[in-house]
C-alpha cells in the first residue's frame, strides 16, 4: 500500500511552497521519519519526513516548482521495489480504462479545491488574493486595470501596493471599462555578447523574493523615518569584561551585547508603546508584550527570529534564547513559530562593520533599532576631550503612528538604560 507525501501546514499565513532540494530518488530505500525533500517557503526552510518506512515509489512534484499547502509532492511504497511512475496529467487523460478515467477525475477534483473555485478551473485568471481584495476595495481601484503577479495572473497584495504607488486611476470616473491593460514593465536590457559570457543567472530563492517584496511594501506603506544617537558602551564592556567568565560558567552561554541592547529595549518600549503598536486599517494595535525579532544572517538571506516575551526575561534567558534561534537560523532549521509574531527588531550591522545604516521597518511593525559597530572616538565628556567606545544608533520608525517626541524619546530613553546598566538590573 502507497502512502502519500503532501505539504504540510506550514503556519499562519503561508500558504505555498517552493520545493528546494529532494533528498532521495525514486527506488531509494526510505527509513520512518527520515527527511525525504526540503520546502522553501517565504519564512522558513521545511525539511519532510517520511511517514513510514519503505521505498520512495514516485516524486510528482521536481525542485523548483510551487506547490499549496495539502499537495501531493510523491509516495512511499511499503514493498521493497518502486512502484512505476505514474503517467502525466495528458496521458492519463488519454487513457482508456475506468481506473485511469476515475483517476483523472480525482485529480480535477483535487486541484479545483486547491484552486478554490468551487470545482471549475478557470484557465486564464483567479480572482484577487483577499489582502488584495481588501485593499482595492479600499483604494476604490479598477481591477482591469491592475497586473497579477500570482499563478494565472492572480493580483497580490503586492501588485496592489505597486500600483497605489505608481498613482493608480480610481475606479467610478478615472477608468474607462474598455481601457487597455497597463503596458507591462520593460524586460532587463539585453548584455553585449562579450558581457553575457561572463554573466551568471541564478533563480532567486523563495525567501530572498520575500525579502525583496516585504522591504519595498515598507518603504510604500509606512511613513518611513530615522533619528539617530549615539551610545558610549564604556560602562556595558566594563561590566561584561568583569562578569563574563562567572556569567558563563554559571548559565552556561556567553554574555554579549545582544542581552544589554534587547533589555533595554523593552525598558523603553514600555514607556514609549507607540513604537511597539502596528496600524490596522484605521485602528491602532498596542502590544502588551514584547516579542523583540533578532535579524540573523544566513547564507540564504536575512531572517528574523524572534524573542518572544523577551521583557520578562533576565539578560541571561535573553542570551540563551538568542543563541538557540541563531544556531537554528544558521542550521536553516528554524521553524515557522520561532519567526511569528514579532513587535519590535534589532538589526547589528555593527557585526559587519557597519558604522551607520538606516534600517527598513519589518512590516507591520513600527519601529527597527539598527546597531552599529563599536569605534574609539574623541568625545566631550566633563569639559575634556577623552577617548571612549562610541556606537551609532539609529531607530528607523513609521511616522504615521510614532511621532518625532516619541521616537527621540525611545531612543535616548535606550542609550540611557545603555550608559548605566545598572538600570537594567534595577528594572529603573
Amino acid at each position: 500500500m502507497a502512502t502519500e507525501i503532501r505539504v504540510p501546514t506550514l503556519g499562519e499565513s503561508v500558504t505555498e511552497a517552493t520545493v528546494g532540494k529532494w533528498f532521495k530518488k525514486v527506488g531509494d530505500a526510505i527509513a520512518a521519519d527520515e527527511p525525504l525533500v526540503e520546502l522553501e517557503t517565504d519564512k522558513v526552510t521545511v525539511e519532510v519526513p517520511a511517514a513510514g518506512a519503505g521505498t520512495l515509489a514516485e516524486i510528482t512534484v521536481k525542485e523548483g516548482e510551487t506547490v499549496n499547502v495539502g499537495a501531493l509532492l510523491g509516495s512511499i511504497s511499503a514493498g521493497g521495489a518502486a512502484a512505476a511512475p505514474a503517467a502525466k496529467p495528458q496521458a492519463v487523460a488519454q487513457a482508456s480504462s475506468p481506473d485511469a478515467a476515475s483517476t483523472t477525475k480525482q485529480a480535477a477534483a483535487e486541484t479545483a479545491k486547491i484552486a478554490g473555485d468551487g470545482g471549475a478551473i478557470e484557465p486564464r485568471t483567479m480572482p484577487p488574493a483577499p489582502a488584495a481584495a481588501k485593499l482595492i476595495a479600499e483604494n476604490n481601484l479598477a481591477v482591469d486595470q491592475l497586473s497579477g503577479s500570482g499563478k494565472r495572473g492572480q493580483v497580490l497584495k503586492g501588485d496592489v501596493l505597486d500600483a497605489i504607488a505608481k498613482g493608480a486611476p480610481s475606479q467610478p470616473a478615472e477608468t474607462p471599462r474598455a481601457a487597455p491593460a497597463p503596458a507591462p514593465i520593460a524586460a532587463r536590457a539585453p548584455s553585449t555578447a562579450d558581457d553575457a559570457s561572463r554573466e551568471e543567472r541564478v533563480r532567486m530563492t523563495k525567501l530572498r523574493q520575500t525579502i525583496a517584496r516585504r522591504l519595498k511594501e515598507a518603504q510604500s506603506t509606512a511613513a518611513m523615518l530615522t533619528t539617530f544617537n549615539e551610545v558610549d558602551m564604556s560602562a556595558v564592556m566594563a561590566l561584561r569584561a568583569k562578569y563574563k567568565d562567572v556569567f558563563e560558567k554559571k548559565h552556561g552561554v556567553k554574555l554579549g551585547f545582544m542581552g544589554f541592547f534587547t533589555k533595554a529595549v523593552t525598558h523603553a518600549l514600555k514607556e514609549i508603546p507607540a513604537v511597539n503598536a502596528e496600524i490596522d486599517g484605521t485602528d491602532i494595535i498596542y502590544k502588551n508584550f514584547a516579542h523583540v525579532g533578532v535579524a540573523v544572517g544566513t547564507d540564504k538571506g536575512l531572517v528574523v527570529p524572534v524573542v518572544r516575551d523577551a521583557d520578562q526575561m533576565s539578560i541571561a534567558e535573553i542570551e540563551k534564547e538568542i543563541g538557540r534561534l541563531g544556531l537554528a537560523a544558521r542550521d536553516g532549521k528554524l521553524s515557522v513559530a520561532d519567526m511569528q509574531g514579532g513587535t519590535f527588531t534589532i538589526s547589528n550591522g555593527g557585526v559587519y562593520g557597519s558604522l551607520m545604516s538606516t534600517p527598513i521597518l519589518n512590516a507591520p511593525q513600527s519601529g527597527i533599532l539598527g546597531m552599529h559597530k563599536i569605534q574609539d572616538r574623541p568625545v566631550v565628556v566633563g569639559g575634556q576631550i577623552v577617548i571612549r567606545p562610541m556606537m551609532y544608533l539609529a531607530l528607523s520608525y513609521d511616522h504615521r503612528i510614532v511621532d518625532g517626541k516619541e521616537a527621540v524619546t525611545f531612543l535616548v530613553r535606550v542609550k540611557e538604560s545603555l550608559e548605566d546598566p545598572e538600570r537594567l538590573v534595577l528594572d529603573l
